[in-house]
């Protein structure tokens, strides 16, 4: 030990104390606003599935068609890496593991839509529709055959289908309570959002609902759908979706970009709209830096383009939406929306692929840095966050075994998460 040094202040404790108190506010409107990741597991994708077509078996459905166009256009390891372009090495891990999802959980999140891809119906037929998916809901989750999240997109707040969106809200979430109650994993999406006032009118329906039922106030949540250049850019020149996050008072789980409607807003032609085009990185990173820490996620869009026809056209399609799932990855959006079971091969391989080219390098840096011993990257707390952010989403959707993961990183399942939500608790580390 050196000499010890003596340690000499100028500032009176009021100083600190009256700097504090005024910053009192802020610090409470930081906590409001910027909680930060909710912890939960977050889907790799979102399945929609129209109102009239949703049945008990459609998730197994889906399932197991993408299980037979596998069968039939790359039945093996080897060849389904050929056509994707993935590494060797990742071959085997990633196929088998493809199959097994597509066999055990093919969808991870369901929506049941009463919106463009339900269209208009007569009134009745609707609230027919909407009655029955909440029975199906509920049936689902209570023989366990349900995906971890499900629940309806309906209708817009614009006024000429409004009445009609709140009325098959009321009668879907009504008719889950009846049948029970409201399941964990439920998930609603609200459409073509233009104004924060839209969002406002939407949690007082679901407020009056709670209400009715005398429910916690705040139990319902929504998903945000941006699908319009004025969600993004006010009138005013502000963000508009960041006043939409406010606007939810807590309620918003989700920022869903709508790739098709957004595109035709903005006036990209039809055979130039898709998530990589310019006007989507716009949209998708203001939506991003919008949702930053406050617990809102954002999710890609999807491709229109249809793995189905002759091997060759498949595949053709299968690279597209590999590629496209692999740069929403890269560039922080872990959601999307798949269209097709023909996707899902697609979508799990991707994922699958990002989360185990990147496991080593990962749990390397982490146990480093729990270490403290260096290495040729020095990282920081907040990457530390993001390192177990990623390994645990890696967990979540099936890339990664808890127990690979502890074995390369020395961490529990539970210091990962301290790690992910410093917020939820602090950063002690145990044993695995």
């Amino acid at each position: 030990m050196g000499q010890q040094e003596k340690v000499a202040t100028s500032l009176a404790g009021a100083v600190s104390e009256e700097i504090s108190a005024s910053l009192t506010a802020v610090d409470a409107e930081l906590a409001r606003r910027y909680p930060g990741d909710p912890g939960t597991r977050q889907p790799v994708h979102t399945v929609y599935v129209p109102g009239d077509v949703f049945e008990p078996g459609t998730l197994r459905s889906w399932g197991d068609q993408a299980l037979a166009a596998l069968d039939e256009h790359a039945p093996d390891a080897a060849s389904f890496a050929a056509v994707l372009g993935i590494p060797e090495e990742l071959a085997g891990p990633v196929h088998d593991r493809v199959r097994a999802k597509l066999e055990r959980e093919p969808v991870e999140d369901l929506r049941i839509d009463f919106e463009d891809g339900y269209g208009p119906r007569p009134d009745a037929e609707e609230d027919e529709a909407a009655a029955r998916a909440a029975r199906l809901v509920s049936e689902a989750y209570a023989n366990g055959t349900a995906a971890p999240y499900m629940g309806i997109r309906m209708k817009c707040m614009e006024a000429g289908v409004r009445d009609r969106g709140i009325r098959t809200t009321d009668v879907f979430l009504t008719g889950l309570m009846e049948a029970g109650g409201l399941p964990e994993g439920l998930v609603l999406t609200l459409p073509k959002v233009t104004y924060p006032e839209q969002v406002t009118a939407f949690v007082q329906l679901l407020e009056a609902f709670e209400k009715a039922h005398g429910l916690e106030s705040g139990r319902i949540g929504f998903e945000i759908q941006i699908e319009t250049s004025q969600s993004i850019l006010a009138a005013d020149g502000t963000a508009a979706v960041a006043r939409m996050i406010d606007a939810a008072q807590g309620r918003a789980t989700g920022l869903h970009y709508g790739t098709f409607d957004y595109s035709a807003c903005v006036g990209v032609s039809a055979a130039y709209q898709a998530s990589d085009h310019p006007a989507a990185d716009h949209a998708k990173a203001v939506m991003q830096v919008a949702a930053a820490g406050t617990g809102v996620r954002v999710s890609d869009g999807s491709t229109n383009v249809l793995p189905v026809g002759p091997t060759d056209r498949v595949h053709e399609a299968w690279r597209l939406h590999y590629g496209l799932t692999r740069r929403a990855l890269a560039r922080a959006y872990y959601q999307g929306w798949d269209m097709h079971p023909g996707h899902l091969p697609t979508r799990y391989a991707a994922v699958y692929a990002f989360y185990r080219e990147g496991l080593e390098p990962a749990a390397a840096r982490l146990a480093a840095y729990v270490a403290k011993a260096g290495g040729d990257v020095m990282d920081e707390p907040a990457t530390a966050k993001a390192l177990s952010g990623y390994l645990l989403r890696g967990i979540d959707c099936g890339a990664l075994d808890t127990a690979e993961v502890a074995r390369l990183t020395g961490l529990t399942r539970a210091d990962l998460d301290a790690f992910a939500s410093p917020r939820r608790g602090d950063l002690t580390v145990t044993a695995p």
